[in-house]
């Protein structure tokens, strides 16, 4: 391989894609980092030199904050072009967004899967990571902070959704995707503009957040049960950021407690912030404290004000944080 070739690493979490079926029936994490590498057809043929690191063993459900964290400060050590993450789906859209926050810098960083695992006919994890490779190794993608490549399509983090319980085209995006794969060539079509990076070092304070979602006849009352446990809440409100009128005055006691974010549960388009004026309203709820999160939907919405609050942000540096992704 010549001198010169493209570096990505490989880094393997668990997840689906690390995993095969065992002689109960079950499928758990077996595979390393060289198992999936070893797996990918026609990566040779690519002349980009790749290494591996297996970092966790784990379902994607099972990671958490610290494991992103310490990886996010590996990631910013390897002295390699582009960086491959593999992990389990459940996650990944939280996990890219999290990446995207705290690492800088313009080297690729790309977080991939499989929704059938490496027992399964049709096993999606090969043709997922050597589609990751490509992006992680192309100069085209640099520069695109971290993204989630499936099914050849290239997801920008802040979007991407796993929009399907089972389905190999199970991730999507809205306003869609930034780029692809095809021919063997990476085409980046959009470019998301990038946002204030957190220090992932800086992120030790303990916090504690949740997402309460709204429905129909909601009262209040379990707003005001999960808000005397956390530190910040999220808010998944209807529509552009609306709430029954009864879930105002909890809502309004909370906002004078902690940092409170109203995002949309509809999963597309901004919280609006001055076109509907009824109680429970978005302007309403912004007059009383609230913050609006943009067109950020809710799980992302936690991931910016759980790093936020562990790195002991003030009320004044959370809101400016999340106004300034308007």
């Amino acid at each position: 391989m010549a001198d010169n070739a493209r570096r990505v690493a490989v880094i393997s979490l668990g997840g689906t894609i690390a995993m095969t079926t065992q002689t109960d029936g079950g499928a758990t994490p077996t595979l390393s980092a060289d198992d999936l590498v070893a797996a990918v057809p026609g990566l040779a043929e690519t002349g980009i030199a790749v290494e591996v690191h297996d970092f966790r063993r784990l379902p994607g459900a099972s990671l958490g904050f610290s494991d992103l964290l310490e990886l996010a400060v590996m990631v910013a050590t390897l002295p390699v072009d582009g960086v491959v993450i593999t992990q389990g789906t459940d996650t990944i859209e939280e996990t890219s967004y999290l990446l995207d926050l705290v690492t800088t810098g313009d080297k690729p960083v790309v977080i991939t899967g499989a929704m059938r695992n490496a027992s399964m006919a049709g096993a999606d994890g090969p043709a997922n990571v050597l589609a990751s490779i490509r992006v992680a190794a192309s100069t085209e993608a640099r520069g695109t902070g971290s993204v989630v490549v499936f099914g050849e399509e290239i997801h920008a983090a802040r979007w991407v959704r796993k929009t399907h319980a089972t389905s190999p085209l199970a991730f999507t995006s809205y306003p869609g995707p930034i780029g692809y794969v095809a021919e063997d060539r990476v085409r980046i079509t959009a470019r998301p503009g990038k946002c204030s990076t957190i220090d992932p070092r800086s992120a030790a304070s303990p916090a504690q957040t949740a997402i309460v979602t709204v429905g129909l006849g909601d009262d209040g009352t379990i707003l005001q049960a999960v808000g005397d446990k956390v530190d910040g809440l999220v808010v998944a409100a209807f529509g552009a950021g609306h709430v029954p009128m009864a879930c105002v005055d909890a809502l309004t006691d909370l906002a004078k407690r902690m940092p409170v974010v109203l995002a949309t549960r509809t999963g597309s388009g901004p919280v609006l912030r001055h076109t509907y004026g009824f109680p429970g309203s978005e302007s309403d709820l912004i007059a009383r404290g609230l913050i609006p999160a943009s067109s950020l939907d809710p799980i992302k919405a936690r991931i910016l004000l759980q790093l936020l609050l562990m790195t002991a942000a003030t009320a004044d540096q959370i809101s400016k944080s999340f106004n300034a992704l308007s």
